[in-house]
């Protein structure tokens, strides 16, 4: 059995993807990325999702509470021979333990009775100087896993 020779740079994607969910859940827990290092670990793309995101949250006076589960993340796809080395991360993300909180109302919001508590993620990465940035993140909430 030989060697993945492209496992230090899943690993260095997947540590990229992992911090970006850090500092994400920091964000989204007082719905504003002021004082988190978001922008260390995404393109302005990805940051503008996420912003859009957190304004949603604000206008509507909620943050999240809780944890997100990663279950069965990997790397799906590599290429370190394109001009930007790029990666696919495809991530099973559990919610059950993510809830909503109302700032305004002083609860827990219900989740939506549709919501599956498991369901597939997937993130786009690029390789740049200084390291791997998240470049999309698309959630599928209508694929479990």
């Amino acid at each position: 059995m030989s060697a993945d020779p492209d496992a230090a740079e899943k690993r260095a994607v997947l540590a990229s993807y992992a911090a970006m969910w850090t500092e994400q859940k920091k964000a989204y827990r007082k719905a504003g990325a002021k004082g988190t290092d978001l922008e260390r670990y995404v393109t302005a793309e990805a940051l503008g999702q996420f912003r859009n995101d957190l304004d949603r949250m604000k206008a509507a006076g909620t943050v999240v509470r809780g944890d997100l589960a990663h279950d069965d993340t990997e790397v799906t796809a590599l290429d370190m021979d394109a001009q930007t080395p790029s990666a696919t991360v495809q991530d099973c993300m559990g919610i059950s333990k993510w809830q909503t909180y109302s700032t305004k109302e002083g609860q827990v919001l219900p989740m939506p009775s549709a919501q599956p508590t498991r369901y597939v993620a997937t993130a786009t990465a690029e390789k740049w100087e200084d390291g791997w940035f998240i470049t999309t993140f698309t959630p599928d909430g209508a694929q479990t896993c």
